[in-house]
Formats: structure tokens, sequence, C-alpha cells
């Protein structure tokens, strides 16, 4: 959970470049964070576990989580360090660029994980991205195994250290560059997308999804490929479209969607949130997401 701090500017800087911005923006972000509001934006039922400081941003994210019917029982507050905050920068092409200072989410201990999941004994998935400390990811994936539950793994922001859990990942959701560091393959077309996915399969990950962008997302479910496109929409700001997808994502797989249409859902609701500036600002409810994929 972060405070995300954003500035829209016509390119992003090169080391040792000063570039004079427009807009400023903030507003909550984090990448488990922005899943968690996509969970229940998107109609499902949702805790979010994590950390914050014991300060204005995370009373401020924790707020906003009860406002959008996010559980917070599973949120513990650190009072020793900061809440964590992102700086992002957004090019007029929606592209950004982030760098983060985690805070107390650099906190979160595997322990900790623990006594929360005990709290929901009967929950289904498990979502989990990289911005904890993997011995924490590792820990919460091998109880949410133990208990039967789907593990989601967003492996996000790329970590080397993520094939030494893929024995407990049900299903794995890179993009381009991830995907390209987990499987040694470049990713320049969907064919190469489809050569990454299936390294990753081989490597112990059941059902790999490799995120396109505007291109949709590529699909290996138990060695079998499809390409799912996205639809065409104008990019405003690219910032929380991945974490939209997962939420997503999800939401379609707790409701026992088949896989290809979990995709195809999960890759509507991102392709709305790029045309939105910011990250929990951006994401869609689920009835704009159904609505998109009538017309």
């Amino acid at each position: 959970m972060n405070m995300d701090m954003v500035v829209k500017t016509s390119h992003i800087p090169q080391p040792g470049e000063t570039v004079l911005g427009g807009s400023f923006l903030m507003n909550p972000g984090g990448k488990g964070a922005n899943q968690a509001v996509a969970v229940a934006r998107l109609g499902g039922d949702v805790t979010f576990i994590g950390k914050i400081g014991d300060d204005i941003f995370g009373k401020q994210s924790s707020q906003l989580f009860d406002e959008e019917g996010v559980d917070t029982n599973g949120i513990l507050s650190d009072h020793n360090t900061p809440s964590g905050i992102a700086l992002i920068t957004v090019d007029e092409q929606g592209e950004n660029s982030i760098v983060v200072a985690p805070g107390a989410n650099a906190h979160l201990e595997p322990g900790d994980v623990e006594k929360a999941l005990d709290n929901y004994p009967d929950s289904k998935i498990l979502l989990v991205q990289l911005e904890i400390p993997m011995r924490t990811v590792e820990h919460a994936a091998r109880i949410a195994r133990h208990r039967g539950m789907q593990v989601i793994l967003n492996p996000a922001p790329a970590n080397s250290m993520v094939p030494g859990m893929f024995d407990l990942i049900d299903i794995i959701t890179p993009n381009v560059n991830e995907a390209e560091m987990l499987s040694g393959v470049r990713i320049v077309d969907v064919s190469s997308a489809r050569q990454a996915a299936e390294s990753i399969h081989q490597q112990g990950v059941k059902h790999v999804i490799v995120t396109l962008g505007k291109d949709g997302a590529a699909l290996l479910e138990d060695g079998m490929f499809y390409h799912i496109p996205a639809p065409s929409v104008e990019t405003v700001d690219t910032t929380a479209a991945g974490d939209v997808f997962n939420g997503a994502l999800a939401v379609a797989v707790g409701e026992g969607k088949i896989l290809t249409d979990a995709v195809a859902f999960a890759c509507r609701a991102a392709s709305i949130a790029v045309t939105r500036m910011g990250a929990q600002s951006s994401i869609p409810f689920r009835n704009e997401v159904l609505l998109n994929s009538m017309t």
C-alpha cells in the first residue's frame, strides 16, 4: 500500500535531465492495494493483508479502503516506519516511470500474513505481488496451497527469486519484461510471448498469462495456447493497468469462469483503466466492464 505522487510531463527524463512537468496528483496506490480495490469494484469479496505506517498516508489509504468495501482487518500499523510512497512520471503517450520507497511494506513478515489468513479459512484465492518481502510472499503462497486456495502471483516488480516458488503457483501473470526475465526469451510479438510462456510452464507453473499491453494477453493453459486481444482504446496513463488486470482475473476465476473468459474480462477492465489518470482513481466498476463487453 503506497501513496502515489504523479507528475504528467512531455517525456520521461533521462539521467541528469530536468523536465518541466505539468499536472500533479496524489492518490492511494501500491500494487496490492490497487488489486484489492479492483477486486472490490468488480464485484469480489476481498480482504487486504498489508502493513502501513502510523502516518497520514497510511490513515488515508485505510479510510479509502473502507469506503471501497475492502475488508481492512488484515492491515497492520508499523509505528517505527513510514507508509510506502511511489514517485510516478507519466509521459504524453501514457507510459510511466516509477520509483517506490516501500516503507512499512518491507516490514510485512511471514507471521503477520499467517495470522491474518487464519481469520479467513474459507478464502478461495490468494492474489499476491512482490512489493513485500519475498520470504513473506513464499510463506503466504505455501499456506494458501496447503489450505487448497488457488495462488495467483503477479511477479512485479521483477524478481529473479520467483522461480524458487513456481511449484506453489497456480497462475502467474508477468508482463513482457518480467516474462523475459523468468524465461530468458526476448518477447517481440505474440509468437515469442508463447515461447516465453512455454518456458515458464516447463519450469513448473500450471497456467501462464503474459500481459502484452495494447496487444492483450498470451495464455498458456495446461499447455494449450491462446491469444486474447484487448479492446482498442486511446491510452492516457498505464499506471495500475496490470493491477486492474490481476484484480479482474481473480474475480473472474473466483466466479468459476473458464480461464480464457477470465483473461478476456481482465483485458477489458485494464483497457478501461488506461483511458484514465491515476492508479486507484482509474479502476473501473463492474457495470462499466460489462457494458464495454457489449460495445
